[in-house]
């Protein structure tokens, strides 16, 4: 498995974030995704390069008849975004036909901190059902992915951080019957085929800078390259659940 894994992976960095962004500027968009979620998936400023979230580099894969609004947020969990008015706007402006990417699970597990945690199958599980009712109540289609995998080895392997968080999204995609993006399962696979040192250059590795002194060791947070690996994965799954956003993924760049 991870011979096949490491296969895919070297044909999976090679897009710029240049072409992330340009390739979906369209003012003929007739589909339209919002992705809400954590930093992850955010869209980062320029200064704090090459940190990427993956729903930053999504967009060189799909078509220009898409438009992603990307609404997540560094730091935020199920209950700060909803308590901050953040979902009430996506819900606003949702319409039949749209596409909404759900994926929490980093920041809900920060029990220290209790304008953000969210005990996984009480409210964390009620969030992400207030979620995925209010996209139907709307007409829009609910996608659930489970977080990617923080790159934390031991002894040589890696280790799950995320707890029961991954299975409640697992049960609630099987009850409610949503559509699952399995990225914690996806991610794992990925990292454990590139190894300890290699995955280094996915996540947020970097040296002293002016504004980074001491430099970046950071094994949440995505680079250019492991932000355009998960978006790859997850173009690559929305082509195998077949659904109206599946004709719309440019296959060649998923394929190489």
């Amino acid at each position: 498995m991870a011979f096949l894994f490491f296969l895919f992976l070297s044909g999976t960095c090679n897009l710029s974030f240049s072409q992330a962004v340009n390739e979906n500027d369209s003012s003929e968009k007739h589909m339209v995704v919002f992705t809400i979620g954590d930093s992850t998936m955010a869209n980062k400023k320029a200064e704090v390069a090459p940190e990427t979230g993956w729903c930053q580099a999504f967009p060189a894969f799909v078509d220009q008849t898409v438009e992603i609004k990307n609404r997540a947020v560094n730091g935020r969990s199920t209950k700060s975004f909803i308590a901050e008015g953040r979902w009430k706007s996506v819900l606003d402006s949702l319409k039949a036909g749209d596409y909404v990417f759900i994926q929490f699970g980093h920041n809900d597990q920060k029990i220290q901190d209790s304008t953000r945690y969210a005990e996984p199958f009480t409210t964390y599980r009620k969030n992400m059902e207030l979620f995925v009712l209010g996209s139907r109540e709307k007409g829009a289609i609910p996608i659930l992915f489970t977080s990617i995998v923080r790159r934390k080895f031991e002894n040589g392997f890696l280790v799950d951080t995320h707890g029961d968080y991954p299975v409640v999204v697992r049960q609630l995609a099987a009850e409610m019957k949503v559509s699952l993006i399995d990225l914690q399962l996806l991610t794992t696979g990925a990292v454990t085929a590139l190894g300890e040192e290699a995955t280094k250059k996915i996540y947020l590795y970097t040296l002293p800078t002016d504004k980074f002194p001491k430099g970046r060791a950071d094994d949440t947070h995505l680079s250019f390259e492991g932000a355009n690996l998960v978006a790859k994965l997850v173009a690559q799954q929305l082509v195998l659940l077949n659904n109206s956003l599946a004709k719309h993924i440019k296959l060649k760049l998923i394929q190489n």
